[in-house]
Order: structure tokens, then C-alpha cells, then sequence
């Protein structure tokens, strides 16, 4: 069972890397990056976020961008939420493909 503490810094670091990734993509036309889901695990050390993108075709090729890139943002989150957590944690980005999944089962559904 997660502690409530867990679940306010994951709400607060999926907020914060919402807010990031869109001012980065204003400068991408087109594009449109959703954080889906943050994780962190219960010694703050590390924090798994699941990243949505729109055209999903680009997916593969944003993420691993970000990945490339993950100091930067790890270092603008941690000008974020550096008055509400005393050590920002590593961060980890995964593909979320629930989307494309849900997609495909609507498109088998109607055929």
C-alpha cells in the first residue's frame, strides 16, 4: 500500500514534468508529449515516468531524445521542486503505449 507522502510527490513530479515538456514542445511543431504516470519508489531515489506522444510514430525517436537529454531535465525539475523535496531523484523514461493499445482493440472491435 503507497503512503500518501508517495502519492503527493508522484501527482507533484508528473505536474512538474507535464509543465516542462510542454514549453518544450511548443518549440516542435506538432508534436505533443503527456506524461501519463509518475513512480517513485519508496526511497525517493528513483522516479519512473511514462511518456505518451502524439504522432505515436515519433515515440521511439522522442524518448530516446529525452533519454539522451535527461540531465537537463532532471536539472529543470530539480529548479522546480527543489523547495518541496530535498533530493530530486533519478529519473527513468518508459514509452506508454496504452493508447495505441486502446486503439487497435477499438478498431478490432469494429470490424
Amino acid at each position: 500500500m503507497k503512503s500518501n507522502r508517495l502519492e503527493k510527490i508522484n501527482r507533484l513530479i508528473l505536474k512538474e514534468l507535464s509543465e516542462i515538456f510542454l514549453l518544450e514542445t511548443k518549440k516542435m511543431r506538432g508534436v505533443l508529449i503527456s506524461v501519463t504516470q509518475v513512480r517513485v519508489t519508496p526511497d525517493l531515489g528513483m522516479a519512473h515516468a511514462y511518456l505518451s506522444f502524439f504522432p505515436s510514430e515519433k515515440g521511439e525517436e522522442l524518448l530516446e531524445n529525452i533519454n539522451n537529454n535527461i540531465k537537463s531535465v532532471r536539472f529543470n525539475l530539480g529548479k522546480r521542486v527543489g523547495q518541496q523535496l530535498r533530493v530530486v531523484p533519478d529519473l527513468t523514461f518508459h514509452l506508454d503505449n496504452s493508447l495505441d493499445y486502446l486503439d487497435n482493440i477499438d478498431n478490432l472491435l469494429k470490424d
